[in-house]
């Protein structure tokens, strides 16, 4: 089945009032400088290593890292019986009482006998005010047609927030997995086209699919730092032998500390990054 083609989109799936205070472990060391605390995970649609669906388990490992804000891959949202055809996003907003921007890849038609529309796609959750969202258009090649050709297609997210005055711009990707690398470059000038127009601070976090040091995503490299070169490999979760997933932040941006979080919640390990953005 063809999914439906899709415009850029700022619709939040949901705004959910948060109360606790960020849990931000690093302290500003001037009064311009904020605090932030960003994560990405690749949730591997609420499935543990152990291939089990448990979107319990899944929210405790997202509230151990006590983030600000995290990116999240592989999210399904009535996606069909592997979620148990879940709204991944507003059920993980609601457990952690965070914010979210979902941001569909796919959005197809309801299964049979259901009446919701099958998405799948990626997820900003936030503990801070979301000011606006963008779902971006970047090369494709689709996975539920086939013989598929390179295209333009969604979900690559985008959110500004309010960081305690700091207006800051949040990126998450998931790049292409196949062992060919050219849809993955494509990929990486389509979100630098997309980081271009905007100013300010800037994340981007996600699955990349590739390793820091991969060819093509050195253009990555000329407008962005890596966040956590030292923070140890994310995937497979257990035992994991290659760091794909990856926080980059623009040079304006500093860095206080960032980890790799062990954890058999997903097929993936999240990571984890403390920042200083500059204040209003």
């Amino acid at each position: 089945m063809k999914p439906r083609p899709r415009r850029a989109a700022a619709v939040l799936v949901a705004g959910l009032l948060v109360t606790a205070l960020p849990a931000t472990a690093a302290r500003a060391t001037d009064a311009h400088a904020v605090p932030l605390r960003v994560a990405t995970y690749n949730i591997h649609a609420g499935a543990g290593q152990d291939q089990v669906f448990d979107l319990d388990r899944t929210a405790a490992a997202l509230r151990d890292l006590r983030a600000d804000v995290i990116g999240l891959q592989e999210v399904d949202v009535h996606w069909g019986a592997r979620s148990e055809f879940a709204d991944e996003a507003r059920a993980l907003a609601g457990k952690l009482r965070m914010r979210v921007f979902f941001a569909p890849i796919y959005d197809l038609d309801p299964a049979a006998g259901t009446t919701e529309r099958r998405r799948y796609g990626v997820a900003v959750l936030s503990r801070h005010r979301i000011l606006t969202a963008e779902n971006h258009e970047i090369t494709r090649l689709s996975t539920q047609t086939p013989d598929p050709v390179p295209a333009p297609a969604p979900g690559f997210a985008e959110v500004v927030l309010d960081v305690r005055g700091a207006r800051v711009h949040v990126y998450t990707t998931h790049l292409d997995y196949r062992a060919d690398p050219s849809i993955r470059e494509a990929q990486v000038a389509d979100m630098l086209g997309v980081l271009a127009a905007d100013r300010g601070p800037k994340v981007l976090v996600g699955d990349f699919n590739a390793e820091a040091t991969a060819p093509e995503l050195a253009p990555l490299w000329q407008r962005l730092r890596d966040a956590a070169p030292g923070a140890g490999p994310t995937y497979p979760a257990i035992e994991p032998v290659k760091r794909i997933d990856l926080v980059t932040v623009s040079p304006d941006v500093r860095l206080t500390g960032a980890r790799t979080v062990a954890t058999d919640a997903s097929d993936h390990r999240p990571v984890v990054a403390d920042l200083l953005v500059r204040g209003r």
